[in-house]
């Protein structure tokens, strides 16, 4: 004779009240977490790892807090340099809902030569907005200036950048910083070789 299926057990969670499988997909993920951690651990092993990550940044905090470099195995002294970058570190992160993490654009503009057909050649600017510049605005200035046709386009990664009809890459740099002085000549950057290389 055949034994009998045993009943298959669902663990429920208490916050969203729906199978812990399944609290991804619910309304309050964020709150359900702790809850997970403890009694699903299986089910998320990233949520465990994540978790494990915010008790080590977190005492590291605490250490930086008290004078101590976590780094350091010594327990040397660290200086209060490190605890700017630390800051500046954490202002450049944002979170997204489901707890990923997405880090904030660096400002800084990026200037590209791209040549088509052998001969012809276009100056590709992407970053502008970042400090605030209405592309069109700044593209109009810089037909005029250079006398040519320039647009604000989007580019692969769906980012508007305008581009530059011919060359005039290294013209461009004292042009930004002297019509937009928010623009430093050292968050101005050539690509060359698909290496990003410094303006300044």
């Amino acid at each position: 004779m055949a034994e009998k299926p045993e009943p298959v057990k669902v663990l429920y969670c208490p916050i969203c009240s729906l199978p812990a499988e399944y609290c991804e997909f619910g309304p309050d993920f964020e709150k359900c977490k702790p809850w997970l951690i403890i009694n699903a651990p299986e089910l998320y092993p990233d949520l465990l790892k994540e978790a494990n990550e915010k008790e080590a940044e977190r005492i590291s905090e605490q250490l930086q807090f008290a004078g101590i470099s976590s780094s350091g195995a010594d327990g040397a002294v660290s200086s209060v340099q490190s605890g700017e970058t630390s800051s500046s570190k954490q202002e450049e992160v944002k979170r997204l809902p489901g707890g990923k993490i997405k880090k904030k654009a660096r400002q800084e503009v990026v200037i590209e030569k791209v040549v088509r057909n052998k001969r012809k050649s276009i100056t590709i600017i992407k970053g502008m907005e970042l400090f605030g510049i209405k592309l069109s605005d700044a593209s109009k200035k810089l037909g005029k200036k250079f006398a040519t046709g320039a647009s604000v386009v989007k580019g692969p990664t769906e980012k508007e950048q305008i581009d530059v009809q011919g060359d005039i890459a290294y013209d461009i740099v004292e042009f930004i910083t002297e019509t937009w002085p928010d623009v430093p000549e050292t968050a101005i950057y050539f690509i060359e070789d698909g290496r990003k290389v410094p303006a300044a």
